[in-house]
């Protein structure tokens, strides 16, 4: 299979990449490095040493109309989209530049797929929703601006599904964590509170510590992206990805703490009348259809995590604290 790969050097994406060699698959990844890493690509690129074009990078925005040309000469055979935007806050102070990025670039994408006649794109789409329990049946309702243009990106996929024959499968995803995982920035719970407790940093919560929350390790994530990419083409819609073991926050920082056999400092601040205090999604059409299943438990899954990060997080002391976010974006609340 010739596969090609959007956002092939961030957290996933990477992953993804590594998942698809390792089955024997040739792919092209592109990325416009803005979020991404060559680091994460180091695997990949050796693949070339063994045979040659195994893997190829395009550094290249998807908003590019050259983007045309790059689908067109890879002749991919799937297209699994991950580029995007992924900043929470900052959609909130620019949605204009999370519009552009999240909306404009998939319908780029949908249309050097269309123009190269690829049917199957697979989406990595946002979970986010007012909805608990989340399950098919539920329309998601998006809660910031990054969701609204996540979900805008499904609605084109399956325009171009109605007029051009395109056959889209959207995987929402619940809380992806593991290793690779940006340690700055909109940073994933386990991430955050990872790296705090094992660099001695006290954690701030804005909302509840009872919250509860959704996780999938990155190798099940990934496993469900090449699923989704095997499923016969009159498969298509948006499947909602999850472990099915929920957790609350003081849960997760518990897990964590009890692995690095330090305890972790929490503090709870005020919640914003933004925020999703739990977040649960049913994930049955995703194991009925696709066959996928979540192989790694979130224990598990934090001892991987929490492996990968003791050789990247400096475990000296520091009194710079820690805040964690999960669906409030914190310029909201500062302004409400």
């Amino acid at each position: 299979m010739r596969a090609l790969v959007t956002g092939a050097a961030g957290f996933i994406g990477s992953t993804l990449v590594d998942r698809l060699l390792a089955d024997g698959h040739q792919v092209v990844g592109i990325d416009n490095m803005s979020a991404g890493s060559a680091d994460n690509l180091q695997e990949a690129l050796a693949a070339n040493e063994t045979r040659k074009h195994r893997f190829t990078l395009v550094n290249l925005d998807i908003q590019a109309p050259e983007l045309v040309d790059v689908f067109a000469g890879a002749n991919p055979d799937i297209i699994f989209h991950l580029a995007a935007h992924v900043d929470l806050s900052a959609s909130v102070a620019d949605p204009n530049f999370d519009a552009r990025n999240n909306v404009l670039g998939t319908i780029n994408v949908c249309e050097a797929s269309r123009l190269a006649g690829v049917r199957r794109i697979v989406y990595a789409a946002s979970g986010s929703s007012r909805y608990v329990p989340t399950d098919e049946s539920h329309s998601v309702a998006p809660v910031s601006p990054h969701a609204a243009a996540k979900l805008a990106g499904e609605f084109y996929l399956g325009a171009y599904a109605g007029l051009y024959g395109l056959a889209p499968i959207c995987l929402a995803l619940a809380n992806v964590y593991g290793p690779r995982q940006n340690l700055h920035g909109e940073a994933g719970m386990v991430i955050a509170f990872g790296s705090a407790v094992i660099s001695g940093r006290p954690v701030t919560i804005y909302g509840e510590a009872t919250a509860v929350h959704e996780f999938v390790y990155v190798d099940d994530a990934v496993d469900a992206f090449v699923r989704a990419a095997e499923a016969p083409m009159q498969i298509t819609g948006t499947y909602r990805i999850r472990s099915g073991r929920p957790a609350t926050v003081a849960q997760v920082l518990q897990m964590i703490s009890s692995v690095h056999d330090h305890p972790g400092s929490l503090n709870v601040a005020s919640a914003c009348t933004n925020d999703v205090q739990s977040i649960a999604m049913d994930a049955t059409h995703a194991y009925e259809t696709l066959g996928w299943q979540p192989g790694v438990g979130l224990m598990d899954g934090i001892h991987r995590t929490m492996q990968w990060l003791r050789t990247v997080v400096d475990p000296a002391p520091t009194f710079l604290p820690v805040s964690w976010d999960s669906r409030a974006i914190q310029e909201t609340c500062r302004a409400s």
